[in-house]
């Protein structure tokens, strides 16, 4: 087995045991005037993993504003953080900000079928909602992070920090 640091065992760690995020996008708008542009958006997203075609997948609905923005702006942020310790400070929570690339592949797709499967294997009880016409999995592909592993212990992760720490 090849050698682990501490902090990429503590990044595993934490994307094995969070099971959601929140998901940054930027929202659609007209960017050719620049007074106006709108603040980035935020939303609370369940996530799980493909292995196979390394990239992160949600499921959305293509009614919420985050769907849209992603379609004309697919290059999106997602944020793991550890759950809050009872009783205890805040200001060290681990956490890892994922930058990436939105896409939505078609359900019939490889790609589409494995998001299906990746996701229903993390969140078996979302079945039904697949089903329904509105509702389609966008594929997160990595490209580099900010691992926060505590007060002090921060670093850049590229994306081939994220897939290993994401791979079992």
């Amino acid at each position: 087995m090849p050698y682990e640091s501490r902090l990429q065992q503590s990044l595993r760690a934490l994307l094995a045991t969070r099971r959601t995020a929140a998901l940054a996008v930027q929202p659609a708008a007209d960017f050719s005037v620049l007074e106006a542009l709108p603040a980035p958006s935020l939303s609370f997203v369940p996530w799980a993993w493909s292995r196979e075609f390394c990239c992160l997948i949600i499921h959305v609905s293509a009614l919420a504003q985050h769907t849209r923005a992603m379609e004309q702006h697919p290059a999106v942020s997602l944020m793991v953080v550890a759950a809050e310790p009872a009783e205890a400070g805040v200001h060290a929570l681990e956490r890892v900000s994922i930058q990436g690339v939105a896409s939505s592949p078609a359900p019939e797709s490889l790609l589409g079928q494995a998001a299906r499967s990746s996701y229903l294997a993390r969140f078996p009880e979302a079945e039904a909602m697949t089903e329904l016409g509105d509702f389609r999995f966008v594929c997160i592909t990595p490209s580099s992070g900010r691992h926060i592993a505590g007060f002090g212990a921060a670093r850049d992760v590229s994306d081939q920090d994220l897939i290993a720490a994401l791979n079992p």
